[in-house]
């Protein structure tokens, strides 16, 4: 097979693979074995670029890196829809309708009004030529190598009835379980959290690193189909054509044929959106048939045939009894508002997000204020405003201290930055056993039975003052701390002698270097290889690195130059923790899996689970990423994912504990 017949054999095979996950559910091949085909069709493209496809699956993980997005003109406008909050102005709105048909019978679509960032993706003869932002509705930002990155848009398709040349419009989102992932990695490197998925998910999408984009997997919902000549009779008709076709549209949308139906489905999905995999913030009402559409026409900014219903943002009115100033284990210094316990969109709200100190000027707060708390398309409560009338003349002004509130450092804010930070990391109790906390969390060094109020004590006692000390510990120490039985002790204890098998790229992200996620650990540990290449590393070195930029080379330079840091890895090398970056080698033990497939979820007793992955296809079986029909076993640890458990029970797929699985070998 020639070169340019195994790249389009490659990326065929590679594309049905992706669609069977993403669209389908069906996980044909392990994520190991999709990861090998593509690693294959990478060595090929670099090597033969003239044969690189517009479809080819390489795209998907990014890498492009854009200076600018070149502006381009929309091929249809993008106009904007007229909003309605109520039952009154949507009746009126059906009332122009009617008028404009002139009593003709006719029917609305309904759905769901996403909260994320518009998209205007561009196909010629089947293949994604470009994906564009809304921009101002007549010009947007061409992004099309970061659209690409989306794993549900087919960069390929063959559908009947598919004209030469299209388009599609839809919204990118980010869904929330990666905004929270983002937020948690944002929180291990030290930087400011994002405040809701509509701005990450637009952050995301003007990033200039495609291979940024791709980590953060970043989805569409796809809800309107446009091409120079009329393809279907009605909406209807065209979201059925996209679906079949293999675009991700959601299965929220009804045909509603009176305005009661339509305020039924409202009604509906103003509970029900709160189960959603990200955040919708209304309903979209559109008239079904496109000769209508053509009827009702146009304003100047938007159609007369559809209109937005926008959901009222949760919101409540409470006191603001104190603001208490939270220190993380990077030393930001994060305020948070007290609050009089109010009910909020069916929970008791009893703290919220201030941000930062200019959010507090911002808001003019004073201790005793009446304000108002949203969630709205917020993760966390946030104050929106203050009733200035209820403001008695004794309320105190809220201040950002100048100080570190739990060491009595003085406060730094960088130029530019918003946050404040602490930078006495060596004595401030708060960012010591934030530290430590770190380093023993699951994804580091995983120590088991060590929790926030055992560092606490630890610390107190002056048992632990830093990570190494977790490696110094003796029945003798704990014999004598209150509470601490036998057992008790020789958990922590064994937790504390397995953690000295972890992987070095965990230990890496453990040790807390400023702006070193797990991600980044991860490249760092199989580029250097160990710990003392990685000490040695320039700045120049660094950056050779693919995904490490400035501002991580020189965090990464100043933490090793610093001696005490140097003194500390010295205590962990000779605590016996591991610094050497080992490729894991599949070794055959056995075929008693041979023929099996299965799917893992959860914490397990006895394997991480790359181990449970590894001691799988050791014996045959192979790893799959979804369930599906077509798998065989389930393997289900401590908090198991709840959507994995109820579509394995769907499907018939036998649910096996960890014992059971060892009994399989």
């Amino acid at each position: 097979m020639n070169p340019q017949e195994e790249i389009n054999q490659l990326t065929d095979q590679l594309n049905e693979l992706n669609y069977r996950y993403y669209i389908t559910a069906d996980s044909e091949v392990s994520d190991y074995e999709f990861d090998k085909l593509l690693e294959k069709l990478q060595q090929l493209e670099a090597q033969y670029p003239q044969f690189i496809r517009n479809d080819s699956p390489t795209h998907r993980v990014g890498g492009t890196i854009s200076k600018e997005f070149e502006a381009v003109n929309h091929r249809f406008p993008m106009l904007s829809l007229g909003n309605t909050y109520n039952a009154g102005e949507l009746a009126d709105f059906d009332e122009r309708v009617r008028k404009g048909l002139d009593g003709e019978p006719y029917e609305y679509i309904c759905e769901l009004k996403f909260d994320g960032v518009a998209l205007s993706v561009w196909y010629e003869n089947g293949v994604l030529v470009r994906g564009v932002t809304r921009g101002d509705g007549v010009r947007g930002d061409d992004i099309t190598a970061n659209v690409k990155t989306i794993r549900t848009l087919p960069l390929r398709i063959n559908a009947e009835n598919m004209p030469a040349v299209f388009e599609v419009r839809g919204e990118g989102f980010m869904p929330l379980s990666s905004f929270e992932s983002l937020n948690k990695e944002r929180e291990d490197i030290g930087e400011a959290l994002l405040a809701n998925p509509r701005n990450a998910a637009s952050g995301t999408f003007k990033m200039q690193d495609s291979s940024v984009v791709a980590k953060r997997k970043m989805d569409c919902y796809l809800y309107q189909f446009l091409a120079n000549e009329e393809v279907f009779e009605s909406h209807e008709e065209s979201l059925h054509w996209m679906k079949k076709a293999g675009f991700n549209v959601s299965p929220t949308w009804k045909k509603c044929k009176t305005l009661e139906e339509v305020l039924a489905f409202i009604d509906h999905w103003d509970i029900a959106r709160y189960d959603l995999p990200l955040n919708t913030d209304g309903i979209v009402i559109k008239v079904n048939s496109i000769a209508q559409r053509e009827i009702l026409g146009y304003t100047a900014k938007s159609p007369r045939w559809a209109i937005a219903y926008k959901y009222k943002s949760e919101s409540a009115s409470t006191t603001l009894e104190s603001v208490s100033y939270q220190l993380g284990r990077t030393g930001n210094v994060t305020p948070v508002a007290n609050l009089k316990p109010v009910l909020l969109a069916g929970t008791v709200v009893k703290r919220a997000s201030i941000h930062n100190a200019n959010e507090i000027e911002r808001l003019d707060l004073h201790l005793g204020d009446t304000v108002f708390v949203e969630k709205g398309g917020e993760i966390i409560p946030k104050i929106t405003g203050v009733d200035t009338s209820k403001r008695s003349l004794a309320f105190e002004k809220v201040q950002f201290p100048t100080t570190c509130p739990e060491c009595d450092t003085p406060l730094i804010r960088k130029e530019g930055e918003a946050n404040h930070y602490c930078p006495n990391e060596k004595g401030c109790p708060p960012q010591i056993k934030g530290k430590i906390e770190h380093f023993i969390q699951r994804k580091a060094l995983n120590i088991e039975n060590l929790g926030t109020e055992t560092i606490d004590l630890f610390y107190q006692k002056g048992i632990v003052k830093s990570p190494a000390d977790l490696y110094e510990l003796t029945k003798d120490k704990l014999a004598n701390l209150e509470g601490f039985k036998e057992k008790s002790i020789n958990n922590i204890l064994s937790g504390v002698q397995k953690s000295k098998e972890i992987p070095f790229k965990q230990v890496l992200f453990g040790i807390g270097i400023r702006f070193v996620g797990a991600t980044v650990a991860e490249k760092l540990a199989s580029y250097f290889n160990n710990i003392d290449a990685l000490a040695k590393a320039t700045y120049e070195e660094l950056l050779q690195v693919p995904e490490i930029g400035d501002r991580i080379a020189q965090s990464v330079v100043a933490y090793f130059q610093d001696e005490e840091n140097q003194a500390y890895i010295e205590k962990l090398k000779a605590a016996g923790l591991q610094f050497i970056h080992e490729s894991t080698e599949i070794v055959v033990e056995g075929n008693s899996l041979e023929g099996k497939t299965f799917v893992i979820s959860g914490t397990f007793q006895n394997y991480g689970r790359d181990d449970l992955k590894v001691k799988i296809e050791a014996n045959g079986g192979k790893v799959l990423s979804g369930v599906s029909g077509k798998l065989n076993f389930l393997i289900a640890g401590s908090d198991a994912g709840p959507s994995k458990l109820q579509k394995a029970e769907k499907l018939g797929v036998q649910v096996i504990t960890e014992e059971e699985f060892e009994k399989m070998l």
